[in-house]
């Protein structure tokens, strides 16, 4: 049996403005993650996770959101997955992110989900539900198009053909997707090619927007695991690393400006809507003036 986290509570407000797709309040059910991301900012010593990779659930999770959702004076966008993936392999046993899907839904809030599962497809039906009051928008991180790089960096998760195969099941019963296409690593998949072939499927695949930053975050803890893992994967490159950023902590591709603008073109031709205000507007359409407060 999986160790068990003890929280006060789950839901919380985030603080005003958001600026990350409209979400009013922040949700982590679990804590860690076994998909085993090479990059992962949430293995940073600042965050205090212990075994980060073994997902331990929230002790009496659901009676905790439901008293959190109870208590809320205004409804709003629940977001999930910022820390831990609320479609881990544990979620399939315990089903406690589809729990918590109904009681958003039941409570009348809308919901902003980041996943690298194909597992949510699961939930559908409750999706689709919630969408007939509240804005509903799930994120598919995907940072390769190329399936072998992604089980080097992202290796215990669906590849990227599997995330686009999910997105575009959730496309078709018209729930509102997109693509996270973060963070692109220096010297691995920061190129114009991954890039453009990221966009194309993501519109193939039903996607309405594209959201990306032209490469990654490093401290300490995740500093020390990914050099690691450079080590074993992409041997040389971590040299590469040491001498052009030293200990930064925001790691730009070496052709960011350049990268941006093959990112922001291809948007642009394709319809993906890639600024977060236009994502944020279009997401919330349709759903009364104070669903735009943020705005």
């Amino acid at each position: 049996m999986n160790p068990m986290v003890k929280a006060k509570h789950i839901v919380h407000k985030v603080p005003a403005p958001s600026q990350w797709f409209g979400a009013d309040y922040n949700m982590n059910i679990y804590r860690g993650c076994s998909h085993g991301c090479i990059y992962c900012d949430s293995r940073s010593d600042c965050y205090r996770i212990s075994d980060f990779d073994t997902v331990k659930p929230k002790e009496n999770a659901l009676e905790i959101i439901r008293n959190d959702l109870r208590r809320k004076v205004q409804t709003g966008v629940i977001a999930t997955g910022a820390m831990s993936d609320p479609y881990n392999p544990l979620e399939a046993r315990l089903k406690l992110s589809r729990n918590a899907l109904e009681l958003i839904n039941a409570y009348g809030f809308g919901v902003g989900i980041s996943t690298k599962s194909t597992l949510i497809t699961r939930d559908v039906d409750i999706l689709c539900d919630i969408i007939s009051h509240s804005p509903v928008l799930v994120n598919f991180t995907i940072t390769t198009a190329d399936d072998d790089i992604c089980k080097l960096v992202e290796p215990n998760v669906a590849t990227s053909t599997q995330r686009f195969a999910a997105m575009r099941i959730l496309a078709d019963y018209g729930i509102f997707c997109g693509v996270l296409m973060m963070p692109l690593l220096p010297f691995i998949n920061d190129n114009e090619e991954n890039i453009i072939k990221i966009l194309r499927q993501a519109k193939d695949a039903g996607a309405k927007y594209a959201f990306g930053s032209m490469g990654m975050t490093l401290r300490q803890g995740n500093r020390e695991y990914y050099y690691d893992k450079l080590d074993a994967a992409f041997p040389g490159i971590k040299a590469r690393y040491v001498q052009r950023y030293g200990n930064r902590y925001k790691i730009p591709s070496p052709a960011s400006k350049q990268l941006w603008a093959v990112f922001a073109a291809e948007c642009e031709r394709l319809g993906l809507l890639y600024d977060m205000r236009a994502i944020v507007a279009l997401l919330k359409a349709g759903y009364g003036d104070g669903q735009l407060r943020l705005f």
